[in-house]
């Protein structure tokens, strides 16, 4: 997997450095005139679906649900990176947002996507807006989505922009994602875009009998999985390793 610090690193040397986005664009953009991004998007959704098939003896999974794929293939992704990168958006990559953060790849917030198994009458928590894009995809999902970003001015042009762009079942909060959103919750389906050397207590404590959440775990300086939690209705928790992956440790506060 291509890390987001090297492919930032690039793009730095083909574009220049990039600015924080917040989250206002020009109407029409001359990427928008020069690239056919309907056309891309669904591209990407045709090498997410090689990637999982080539990856199922790691993750178990062999292809993502339909209505998952359905909506990463209505979420304009590059209305979600800053312009000078809209032109890379539908690759199956990482790209940088400002703030030192990353919209993540598509792959990952797909296979992340499935394996909490949401419906439409869920409630849904996230960590790490970052520009709001898996949220986004979210929405389309579950009846109600709360996502929680540490970085104040990211979740203030998040939230500014997910409102632009109609995903009207989003609230966003600036916090500690360690802790969750206790007043939305419990919820049916979590989402840690972050790595954790712990299952923080506060999100196992806000996740339904019957819910599903998935997280990074492992070293926070190294390699992760990617592990799928169950919660069963008699409250026994179920930890299933998946694919290795290398995400940034999940930032916040003085934790208890």
């Amino acid at each position: 997997m291509l890390k987001a610090v090297v492919f930032s690193a690039l793009l730095a040397l083909l574009w220049g450095p990039v600015a924080a986005d917040d989250g206002k664009k020009a109407p029409q953009a001359r990427a928008e005139q020069q690239f056919d991004f309907d056309a891309m998007r669904a591209e990407l959704v045709r090498r997410i679906g090689l990637h999982i098939a080539a990856t199922r003896e790691e993750t178990g999974v062999d292809a993502i649900e339909p209505h998952v794929l359905e909506a990463i293939g209505n979420v304009p992704r590059h209305e979600f990176v800053p312009e000078p990168l809209q032109p890379l958006a539908y690759f199956d990559v990482p790209l940088p947002v400002g703030h030192e953060q990353n919209i993540s790849q598509p792959f990952l917030i797909a296979l992340m996507t499935h394996l909490v198994r949401i419906e439409a009458d869920d409630t849904v928590f996230e960590t790490g807006t970052g520009a709001g894009y898996q949220a986004a995809i979210l929405s389309k999902l579950a009846k109600k989505v709360f996502s929680v970003e540490v970085v104040a001015p990211l979740a203030a042009a998040a939230a500014d922009r997910l409102k632009r762009l109609g995903y009207d079942n989003i609230e966003v909060r600036h916090a500690d994602g360690y802790y969750g959103w206790r007043e939305r919750g419990p919820y049916d389906a979590m989402i840690i875009k972050e790595a954790v050397h712990h299952i923080p207590p506060p999100l196992l404590n806000q996740l339904k009998p019957g819910g599903r959440m998935i997280v990074p775990v492992g070293p926070l300086d190294g390699m992760q999985h990617l592990t799928l939690v169950e919660k069963g209705f008699d409250g026994k928790i179920k930890r299933t390793k998946l694919i290795e992956v290398k995400f940034s440790p999940l930032q916040g506060g003085e934790r208890i």
